[in-house]
């Protein structure tokens, strides 16, 4: 073994990870939604006409994750999405006003855990904190 336990990273990479999705999973409950819904709200709200492979990707999942989270909330009511005008095979997908409202509600809460994070950090650390992220994905797709 090329590493002892105490130099590896990657569990502890992994536990703050797992502890900010339960955290967020039990947040949103009362708004009856999963933290891949909620993603795929939050990104739409700011970028409302994006395509599902487009969503996949600003959340994080895998396109057939994606066309799983969207029929949901497609049934729920809290997305449409229609035929782009100019390009006939993709789908754009927009929030209701049904989805607007449970993503406010559903923010609420997410908002809570994020803040609890940030407050944690001076703002020197949390862009210390965002760069060294970004150093372990780099190291990560390195090879």
């Amino acid at each position: 073994m090329g590493m002892t336990a105490g130099d590896r990273l990657g569990a502890d990479i992994k536990r703050a990870e797992q502890a900010l999705m339960a955290a967020k999973s039990s947040a949103l409950k009362d708004a009856d939604l999963t933290v891949a819904q909620y993603a795929a709200l939050f990104a739409l709200a700011d970028h409302p006409g994006m395509s599902g492979a487009a969503l996949a990707r600003a959340c994080l999942v895998t396109p057939q994750a994606m066309a799983a989270v969207l029929k949901h909330l497609e049934e729920r009511g809290l997305i449409v999405r229609s035929v782009h005008p100019w390009h006939q095979k993709m789908l754009e997908t927009r929030l209701t006003e049904a989805g607007a409202q449970t993503l406010r509600l559903a923010d609420e809460r997410a908002v809570r855990i994020e803040r609890r994070i940030a407050d944690e950090f001076t703002p020197q650390e949390r862009d210390t904190l965002r760069e060294l992220l970004a150093r372990c994905v780099a190291a990560i797709q390195r090879d």
